[in-house]
């Protein structure tokens, strides 16, 4: 296995397909393969190392934002019925008000797939960004009413972000730290804090992204999206950072609890199991994606009972609850540009050599 799996990541470094990467792979609390290839930065030369930190991009759905929520309907604090209306008094009379928790996690809000909020606010001063950011949230409108149709939402994250934060109290990288990665000892995912941190110059210690047209400059260490960026590097859609290794501890840990051993109490088994279920009529489980159909980017041999998430920058996990499989693929295939998309082609490719050979 561990040859084929070898050959195949050096050859995409090799062809373009991305500068470079860290697959993980698990079965059954047991690691089978966790490598790292090619450059972290190629104007620098920088390697790629096993505990390269990458920006995971929208592994920031699943793995703070929805955690957080399930945290808060545990605690009371939340319902899945709940509505914007009901919960932020902004939206009040708007005509988002009726969606609810669920439907945002599910991608069912009726609202749109993305705007570049950030083209209409990053010319005005930094600490008045988030609360014009929200403003547009505020004033949003539906493309298809609510509960109806699925289509992603960064929106809908974004919304979500400012739930848990009304909600609890606390802004949502504090929030997730205090009371999921902390209590799980997981120091290797967090989000970088732009208004308040230096970001860090340790060569090779990030990955590098996109060599971006307006902030004039390669990337590196902070948020890569853009409408993340412009509100300090936070939010519910994208901003977390992270290891391969890190994510594999997480998931395995909500794996764990999805198969009934909750050996560190963070959540209940029976929330895991109520989110990452795919109920009669959804095309998602809560938070999670779930394998298309057809050409699904995680091959042909995982099983029905699959959930993960891909990212923008590169990123993806996915995770097979039946066979207790976990396949982390952590790439910085935007450096250093988006318009690189070969990784499309390559994630079926991986996911069904790695499952070949299990």
């Amino acid at each position: 296995m561990i040859k084929a799996i070898d050959a195949i990541m050096k050859t995409a470094v090799t062809d373009g397909v991305f500068p470079g990467g860290v697959l993980l792979v698990s079965q059954k609390r047991e690691i089978l393969f966790h490598e790292a290839y090619g450059k972290a930065d190629i104007f620098s030369g920088s390697q790629i190392m096993v505990n390269t930190v990458f920006d995971l991009a929208s592994l920031t759905k699943p793995l703070a934002t929805t955690l957080a929520v399930m945290k808060l309907e545990e605690q009371h604090k939340l319902t899945l019925e709940q509505t914007l209306g009901e919960i932020i008094d902004r939206f009040r009379g708007r005509e988002t008000a009726g969606i609810t928790v669920r439907q945002l996690l599910s991608h069912t809000s009726g609202l749109p797939a993305y705007k570049p909020y950030f083209e209409r606010i990053r010319s005005i001063p930094e600490h008045n960004r988030k609360k014009e950011f929200r403003e547009l949230l505020v004033r949003e409108e539906l493309i298809n009413p609510a509960g109806q149709k699925t289509l992603y939402s960064d929106i809908g994250f974004m919304m979500l972000c400012w739930i848990v934060e009304t909600v609890s109290g606390k802004r949502l990288d504090h929030f997730v730290r205090d009371e999921i990665y902390e209590p799980s000892s997981l120091q290797e995912l967090f989000f970088v804090d732009l208004m308040e941190q230096k970001v860090q110059e340790t060569p090779g210690q990030f990955a590098a992204t996109e060599k971006c047209p307006w902030r004039k400059k390669v990337i590196t260490g902070e948020v890569h999206d853009d409408n993340a960026f412009i509100v300090g590097g936070i939010d519910g859609h994208a901003g977390l950072f992270g290891t391969a290794r890190e994510v594999g501890r997480l998931l395995l840990m909500l794996q764990g609890l999805f198969h009934g051993h909750p050996e560190n109490g963070i959540l209940a088994p029976k929330t895991i199991r109520k989110y990452f279920t795919k109920y009669k009529g959804d095309a998602r489980v809560l938070g999670f994606d779930t394998p298309d159909p057809v050409d699904s980017s995680c091959g042909h041999y995982f099983s029905p009972k699959t959930i993960g998430h891909l990212g923008f920058t590169g990123t993806s996990f996915w995770m097979d609850l039946e066979k207790e499989v976990n396949v982390i693929l952590l790439t910085n295939r935007i450096h250093p540009t988006r318009e690189n998309v070969r990784i499309r082609a390559f994630r079926p490719i991986i996911h069904d050599m790695v499952m070949k050979n299990i």
